[in-house]
């Protein structure tokens, strides 16, 4: 995976060669893609501006470097705490009614799901979300090595206390398949290991075969991953 800027239009929120979908995906050509985009993008989560050619521009330079072989796992909005996950997913460390905002519970459970999405609701916020093990703010303020670490932080910080990380892009690939998430949550397990997510350092050991990242259900089902896997 790699952190982007973070305005890249949802239109190309999953990006993939037709000729790579698989026989089960209910996305047989790029235009079917195409609608589907429109159709995230309607509920009010594309972003717009210059930046988005910026953005693009910057990710093909590589100024953010791939983090490769990263055990991947999958978690949701509204997800109950277990043995290898203590912490729930009911609300986010950026928001506090994470369920609510979202409209429900992001079930990753197939019979729940359709076309990469819930069938009981249609999502306020973007589906295609993710976490990653740093957060930059506490209740006290700003963490203070955030200007220093963080690679857009002079150009996007606006208040103590406001995220700068929250809904950046993230590329997640799998194989020939990648993905665009939002980072919405910081996880699995820890919230300041920025050695890691914005450094050359591996993911730290963990309950989960050191996981260092968290995908929704949207983003297991495009880039066809188990509940644990490995991405880059």
């Amino acid at each position: 995976m790699r952190v982007l800027f973070p305005l890249i239009p949802l239109a190309v929120c999953l990006a993939v060669r037709p000729q790579m979908l698989p026989a089960q995906s209910p996305y047989e050509t790029s235009a079917d893609f195409a609608r589907f985009a429109l159709r995230v993008r309607a509920l009010g989560e594309a972003k717009k501006g210059a930046e988005a050619s910026q953005s693009a521009a910057t990710a093909r330079t590589g100024k953010y470097s791939w983090r490769t072989d990263i055990v991947t796992t999958v978690f949701w909005i509204g997800e109950e705490p277990t043995e290898n996950n203590p912490v729930p997913n009911t609300k986010s460390s950026w928001d506090v009614n994470w369920v609510q905002n979202y409209g429900g519970i992001d079930s990753p459970d197939a019979a729940s799901r359709k076309n990469y999405l819930p069938v009981t609701f249609t999502p306020r916020e973007n589906p295609i979300y993710c976490a990653l093990p740093y957060n930059d703010v506490t209740h006290e303020g700003t963490k203070p090595e955030a200007s220093l670490v963080i690679p857009w932080f002079k150009t996007t910080f606006s208040q103590d206390r406001r995220s700068v990380c929250k809904d950046r892009w993230v590329a997640i690939r799998k194989g020939t398949r990648v993905c665009y998430a939002q980072w919405e949550d910081c996880g699995p397990f820890r919230t300041d290991h920025w050695q890691y997510v914005f450094g050359n350092e591996r993911p730290k050991p963990n309950l989960n075969h050191g996981a260092g990242l968290d995908v929704s259900p949207a983003v297991r089902d495009f880039l066809q991953l188990g509940s644990t896997d490995v991405t880059d």
